[in-house]
């Protein structure tokens, strides 16, 4: 009787030895993906951003905060094109950021709050769909390291939302005081033009 049980052990030990065989081979694909992304995007002076890498990888912004090699090349991207647009610029950064500029920043910043609210959402389903099921023969020690696989995603989700809201209520400030600064400047050139004597 002992016989069947090992054997049925040792079939589930080889399903999660090649399950997490073609965990890492997925990965390490897609690792390569959002690193060639963050390249791409560098070499075309587009805006680097997490969102964007993430739609230019096919990949989710989760797993591009979560990997720790992707979101650092993000963030040394991020800092590369900040450092350029500062060595080529003759004028304060604040003076050529227009409302136009804010307000795209902004529309991304909402669209990669979306993305991560989309993601965090499908893990949870996804959690809630499988947890029961994966429970039969699973042990003890396998269900701890699964939950608090969980719980550090979670984490790494909530932070992210938490950074894009703040990015948000920035860019908000920095919108509003934009549109201000050009309400002032066309104040400013109607004064001018009439204090222009006609000839």
């Amino acid at each position: 009787m002992k016989m069947p049980a090992a054997s049925s052990g040792n079939a589930r030990d080889a399903r999660i030895e090649r399950l997490r065989v073609s965990r890492a081979k997925d990965s390490e694909e897609k690792t390569r993906r959002a690193l060639d992304a963050v390249d791409a995007l560098l070499r075309s002076a587009q805006r680097i951003s997490v969102a964007q890498v993430a739609r230019e990888a096919s990949v989710s912004t989760w797993f591009v905060y979560n990997q720790p090699q992707v979101h650092q090349a993000v963030q040394d991207g991020i800092t590369a094109q900040r450092t350029r647009g500062r060595q080529n610029s003759h004028t304060p950064e604040a003076s050529q950021v227009s409302p136009a500029g804010l307000r795209t920043e902004l529309a991304l910043a909402r669209e990669e709050i979306k993305d991560l609210k989309k993601e965090r959402d499908r893990l949870r389903n996804r959690v809630r769909r499988s947890l029961g099921a994966e429970l039969e023969g699973v042990n003890q020690h396998e269900l701890i390291e699964r939950v608090q696989q969980i719980e550090q995603r979670n984490t790494v989700l909530e932070q992210a939302l938490s950074e894009a809201r703040d990015r948000i209520a920035a860019l908000e400030g920095q919108l509003r005081e934009a549109e201000d600064d050009l309400t002032a400047a066309r104040a400013g050139l109607r004064r001018a033009m009439r204090a222009v004597p006609s000839p």
